[in-house]
């Protein structure tokens, strides 16, 4: 696992009144800072919130030939927990699930199918702490 400081633009931690609300520019955030950091390691980014009626991908990559199906939990604190920890066996079976789905979709034929996860931690200043765990299901 790999945690690393990832300078992006700051987004105020108390955000608007509406929790719905924040909690999607949170989660849009988180996803942007996760996308811009793995096309900086040099993936390139082919989808993005594809949604079908058995959920959604965050992010859809290419890693050489390896597809990447990438789940992105952020979080403002970690009262809860680190974002990481959220992802459970479920969770990561229903990513399996997307994943088939999507190459179904897009009739693609990848060499191998990957399943990634991006923490980000939002920090009170500063940027946010990303943690990138490839392979997780």
């Amino acid at each position: 696992m790999t945690r690393q400081q990832v300078p992006t633009t700051q987004i105020d931690p108390e955000g608007p009144a509406a929790p719905g609300i924040r909690r999607r520019e949170i989660g849009r955030y988180g996803e942007d800072a996760a996308a811009r950091e793995l096309v900086r390691r040099g993936m390139v980014v082919l989808d993005r919130n594809w949604r079908c009626d058995a959920g959604e991908i965050d992010l859809v990559l290419r890693d050489g030939r390896v597809l990447v199906v990438c789940e992105v939990k952020t979080r403002s604190s970690t009262a809860y927990g680190e974002p990481v920890a959220t992802v459970t066996e479920q969770k990561a079976a229903r990513l399996r699930v997307l994943a088939a789905r999507w190459l179904e979709d897009h009739l693609v034929r990848p060499d191998e199918v990957r399943i990634d996860l991006v923490g980000v931690l939002l920090q009170r200043r500063g940027a946010p702490v990303l943690e990138h765990v490839p392979g997780v299901g």
